[in-house]
């Protein structure tokens, strides 16, 4: 079974954190990734101006950060379809990296 490729074209900043992508195929996406900025690839991502410097990686046919941070084009181009489970893992991503300690009393 095949599936297409999807590649991302063009985007433009067009929030705080967000995005508006087009693909190869002509289809768009606004996508505002600030509940998907945890972890040690993402989380430096909140910091607007690194989030900023975002770029178009041809080669890959995705966007890409600085820090290495990326999306696969296929992620990007079906957002809604993964976007509950990236939110959900960027929570645990956050918990992970700031564990509640309790002591007993």
């Amino acid at each position: 079974m095949s599936h297409a490729i999807h590649r991302v074209e063009h985007f433009e900043i067009v929030g705080p954190y967000t995005l508006t992508l087009r693909f190869e195929d002509g289809t768009e996406q606004r996508i505002d990734f600030r509940p998907v900025l945890e972890g040690e690839v993402f989380a430096p991502l909140q910091d607007l101006e690194m989030f900023n410097a975002v770029e178009l990686d041809a080669t890959f046919g995705t966007v890409q950060w600085p820090n290495g941070a990326d999306f696969d084009p296929e992620t990007l181009h079906d957002w809604p379809k993964y976007r509950d489970e990236l939110v959900a893992m960027a929570r645990r991503w956050a918990t992970a990296s700031n564990p509640v300690r309790r002591t007993a009393g």
